[in-house]
């Protein structure tokens, strides 16, 4: 969401959640290692909420991902169908795109997404971030390279790496043009 508007929405969302659950700001930060002030900001939407903190909310709510973005609650339980290019857009950084691509689905163990990454990711790449579970990468279009931990790996199309996202790690795109790759997340 690069307009203010899709992230006021999301911090109001959360801070009505945060409230509903009996949750302090204090306890919220201490949760997701920050600092109150940090925690704050968010809720204020200040400041853009990285993926990583909204997947660590909706499950410190017990809400799923959706719900936080769109504020409706996913409906499907035994199958999902989301036609090609029709997921829900989750823009979170410049030049850095993600597309929920199974948003219908509830109770989901898995969030797939479409990621895209602009070619000015290859000189100015997004910081690092870290979240639980297991995470899938695989190159559907360009060359990317993934920073994780003290190591980079390049990646061309076709190409996958599996990883542990408590290392913290970021995605960039490598050779002078933007990439896609299919990110898929275990919860």
């Amino acid at each position: 969401m690069n307009d203010n508007t899709g992230i006021i929405e999301i911090a109001s969302r959360i801070a009505d959640l945060r409230d509903i659950c009996g949750f302090t700001v204090k306890e919220m930060a201490d949760y997701l290692d920050i600092t109150e002030q940090e925690y704050e900001d968010y809720e204020n939407a200040k400041v853009d909420f990285p993926v990583s903190i909204l997947y660590a909310l909706a499950s410190k709510f017990g809400v799923d991902l959706t719900e936080i973005l769109t504020g409706v609650s996913p409906k499907l339980t035994n199958c999902s169908l989301v036609r090609k290019g029709r997921g829900i857009s989750v823009d979170r950084y410049k030049g850095y795109d993600f597309e929920s691509i199974a948003y219908k689905f509830i109770g989901r163990k898995i969030e797939p997404m479409i990621v895209t990454v602009g070619p000015e990711t290859e000189t100015n790449p997004p910081e690092k971030v870290a979240h639980a579970g297991q995470e899938f990468n695989y190159v559907l279009e360009g060359r990317i390279k993934v920073s994780f931990g003290d190591s980079d790996f390049l990646l061309e199309e076709g190409d996958c790496f599996y990883f542990d996202p408590t290392v913290p790690h970021a995605q960039s795109a490598y050779g002078g043009a933007g990439a896609k790759f299919l990110a898929v997340i275990l919860l």
